[in-house]
């Protein structure tokens, strides 16, 4: 029982109290990396990831009026087609900085023209190929002494690249002429080609800068990992002059460590995964860097893994110049259902009953945001342990309770009940039932099943890993301290089924029963989508924005995102019914500005003129009414951000979809 008195001790208290009186890491001291003068100089235009900026030139009355000022082809930069840039550009000095294209160019363009200025790439053969992370990732970062300027980011086969800013070559003094392997000095042995079984890893985010400090995370093969033994993520700070690894976090701790007690008979030493893939946010003042880790190997199964599992599924406080760990605070113990931290904390000053407190909300998979205090790690409201269901999956280990957020309210739906089905006609519910039925549904934490014919048949898990909160995050307004986040509904059924040693050396693996030759149930033979005649098996909405007061905890506002899809709009068994918009799926970043909320629908749909594409829609941000829309070419694929140029207010947004290369599009107004 060490691993669960560990794991209570530590989690309700957000560690504070198995420390000793807290040492906080020293100021550091760091350059202006926000949107102040209409620059946006780091990922989420600022430390804390507010994505916000105070321009407000574009507004309510006249976002329609906004126009294509030009739009930047990703395949401009080579290689095979790509379809879906997800990157975030920087803009300093009327300079944007991104990844694009698919060998993950680094690229800067004309902020006001979209010309490109100069492109650099790593040609890196088999190792990229190998690579679990490729495509554009999702970013870089800029660093200056006031004088130097470089650009930073990291390539598919996981290497750290220095750039001279205005040319893009690479700068002889950092690391080995400009580049430094990730794969090396990570306190594993790890196959830099990555053939061998269990050493994929590689990092699609943009880093981190804060001062004269570069963090960076691990990213792993999405899904479920196949086999026990496995590479770990860890995370590293380098020096940004000379490429030097500053420190090093075990985000599964070697023995002698904290936390290796939560990690039952031995598996710490061969489990892997928990990596940091997603962005991160720092607070310089108090020197600290906010990291989220994913779940340890194995999204679906842990019974190779017995314990709490300390740092899976954690926001962690390293202190920024030594990377030692200031605090935690677990999300999920022993994660089983693939929710990872999955995007930047954002960090805001609110005052609650009075008390003015240095916050931190985080994002998660579960519509949850868990505030805490992130000075001390304390929830701001309390969040406790209550009891959970334990599953049926032979040799798993199921924790006896799950910390419950009670503030702010979840911004979606938790779990799947009957009243969450598909209810246009009573005809639609009835099917949707009959479909239910043949598995367990249930809470948010309703375990995995083990698969059986015909009943259950896996347990329909809502949100799923693609639900509810994603790795774009939300935004955060100073001037009303109102957070804003994007979610959608995502669910998928889990059943478990004995594992296939071809495929992994876990006991168990997902998977479902199959049924006898003369089986007259009525049970869905075939693995398939759970829709009902096409359609979501979840009633709208399928996609909202959610306004949350940070002062209250509470929703101050919440609306559909996104055009109702085609199968819904145009299908037979709704004719004649006048469907409400629905809002639709994605991964869908926010933006906030002075007046407006601004984000682009994550789905695809057919206009008037048969053509498809999305909208780039805007908000106002006190009340949620829709105020404008523009069209897109294609879906959103990553997150809106605004500058200001000769005068002008810009906003872009990488847009992508089948047949549509990858492209930043620019609106200004005429």
């Amino acid at each position: 029982m060490v691993g669960f008195l560990s794991r209570r001790a530590i989690c309700l208290s957000g560690a504070a109290a198995l420390l000793p009186a807290p040492v906080w890491g020293a100021r550091v001291s760091s350059r202006p990396y926000d949107t102040a003068g209409g620059q946006w100089r780091t990922y989420g235009g600022n430390l804390g990831s507010w994505r916000y900026t105070a321009l407000d030139r574009i507004t309510a009355g006249n976002f329609n009026s906004l126009q294509p000022a030009w739009t930047f082809r990703s395949d401009s930069v080579g290689g095979v087609f790509n379809s879906n840039l997800q990157a975030t550009p920087l803009m300093i000095n009327d300079v944007l900085y991104l990844t694009a294209g698919p060998r993950r160019s680094a690229i800067a363009i004309s902020a006001t023209t979209g010309k490109l200025k100069w492109e650099y790439h790593l040609d890196e053969g088999r190792r990229a190929a190998k690579s679990p992370r490729p495509g554009t990732g999702r970013g870089l970062a800029y660093w200056t002494d006031g004088t130097a300027e470089r650009i930073l980011y990291v390539t598919i086969g996981y290497q750290l690249v220095c750039l001279d800013a205005a040319t893009g070559q690479p700068m002889a003094d950092f690391g080995n002429n400009g580049v430094v392997d990730l794969k090396k000095e990570m306190d594993q042995d790890i196959d830099l080609d990555g053939d061998r079984v269990g050493d994929d890893i590689g990092y699609h985010a943009a880093p981190l800068v804060v001062g004269n400090v570069i963090v960076i995370g691990a990213a792993h093969a999405p899904g479920q990992s196949p086999f026990k033994r496995h590479v770990k993520g860890y995370v590293r700070g380098y020096d940004a002059r000379t490429g030097k690894r500053l420190w090093i976090f075990h985000t599964i701790p070697q023995k002698g460590e904290f936390g290796y007690d939560t990690w039952l008979n031995g598996s710490a030493e061969y489990t892997g995964n928990a990596g940091n893939w997603c962005q991160n946010s720092a607070d310089p003042e108090l020197g600290l860097v906010y990291v989220g880790i994913e779940m340890p190997t194995g999204d679906w199964y842990g019974g190779e893994r017995p314990g709490d599992g300390l740092f899976g599924e954690c926001i962690v406080a390293l202190d920024i110049l030594t990377g030692k760990r200031r605090w935690h605070y677990q999300t999920v113990h022993h994660g089983i259902q693939d929710r990872d931290i999955p995007c930047a904390p954002t960090l805001c000053d609110i005052t609650v009953d009075g008390r003015k407190i240095k916050a931190l909300a985080q994002p998660t998979k579960q519509a949850w945001l868990y505030v805490l205090d992130r000075v001390t790690g304390k929830p701001v409201w309390p969040i406790p342990e209550r009891p959970v269901p334990a599953g049926d999956v032979p040799g798993e280990w199921y924790p006896p309770t799950q910390p419950m957020v009670t503030k702010p309210p979840p911004f979606d739906r938790q779990g799947l009940f009957v009243e969450d089905l598909i209810d246009f006609t009573p005809a639609l519910r009835k099917e949707a039932e009959a479909l239910v039925s043949h598995y367990r549904i249930g809470p948010l934490f309703t375990p995995p099943s083990a698969s059986k014919w015909p009943s259950p048949l896996g347990t329909i898990m809502n949100p799923n890993g693609d639900g509810a909160g994603q790795w774009p995050g939300g935004a955060y307004d100073p001037a009303t301290q109102t957070f804003y986040i994007f979610s959608n509904i995502s669910y998928n059924p889990t059943g478990e089924v004995p594992a296939d040693p071809k495929v992994t050396d876990a006991r168990m693996m997902l998977g479902r029963a199959t049924p006898p030759a003369d089986d007259n149930s009525g049970a869905p033979k075939a693995v398939a989508p759970l829709t009902v005649q096409g359609m979501p098996l979840m009633k709208p909405p399928y996609g909202q924005i959610t306004a949350i007061d940070m002062n209250r905890g509470t929703i101050a506002w919440q609306v559909p995102h996104g055009e109702t899809p085609d199968e819904v709009r145009n299908n037979p068994a709704l004719k004649g019914l006048a469907i409400p918009r629905t809002g639709s799926r994605g991964k869908v970043g926010v933006l906030v500005t002075k007046t407006l909320v601004i984000a682009g629908d994550g789905t695809a749909t057919t206009g008037d003129d048969g053509k498809k594409g999305g909208w780039l829609r805007a908000y106002d941000k006190r009340s949620g009414r829709e105020v404008g829309a523009v069209p897109l070419p294609a879906r959103v694929t990553g997150s809106p951000m605004s500058y200001e140029s000769a005068g002008a207010q810009y906003v872009v947004v990488p847009v992508s979809g089948p047949g549509e290369p990858g492209q930043l599009v620019a609106f200004k107004l005429p």
